[in-house]
């Protein structure tokens, strides 16, 4: 079973020791069809609407608030609410969401690289330094650690459940998820 879930953020249990956890949403999703066990899923995000939306919204006879479209494995056996009946207290679930884009990174930040000294007399600094080989190979070898795009990639950590709230919808899971506060992501049940 898979959900459609918004971070909320971090926080920690109340017991001694403490446990570091993560809050996420599971947001409101209208199961639109089913077939096989993989159901397709509409939900709320944005403003975004256009021609396909509407012809969508209009088919599956959904309000104008369900504007985004995904396909999820669900514990459903016909069109309606999502059953949420499944996130229970202690089941371990695959948590999957984007880690914050860092744009273009150099080295240092990107692979943890030390650096040159900042000392007199050199130009080294926060360089990577060199990268070749002698004069065989004579090239540089492919999956090099060098300067690049760090970050906007899907990241899946496998976390317990704590606690679910059915009223509210808050999953409360052990330990940390990728992704900044707001962003949406995934959880199925591993």
């Amino acid at each position: 079973m898979e959900f459609i879930v918004e971070k909320i953020g971090m926080s920690r249990t109340v017991t001694v020791p403490s446990t570091p956890v993560t809050l996420v949403k599971v947001v409101d999703t209208k199961v639109c069809e089913v077939k096989d066990g993989v159901a397709v899923v509409a939900y709320s995000n944005g403003k975004k609407l256009n021609k396909a939306v509407e012809g969508q919204q209009k088919k599956y006879d959904l309000s104008k608030e369900f504007n985004r479209f995904a396909t999820l494995k669900v514990a459903n056996t016909e069109a309606g609410e999502l059953d949420v009946s499944v996130l229970a207290e202690g089941i371990k679930v695959k948590t999957t969401f984007k880690t914050k884009g860092r744009g273009f990174s150099g080295a240092v930040k990107r692979h943890g690289f030390a650096g040159g000294r900042a000392s007199h007399g050199h130009r080294m600094g926060r360089r990577t330094g060199s990268i070749g080989m002698c004069e065989w190979p004579g090239r540089v070898m492919p999956g090099q650690k060098m300067p690049g795009h760090y970050g906007n990639v899907n990241v899946t950590h496998k976390n317990d459940v704590v606690s679910f709230d059915p009223q509210t919808g808050i999953l409360v899971l052990k330990g940390s998820v990728a992704g900044a506060n707001g962003t949406l992501g995934k959880v199925r049940i591993a």
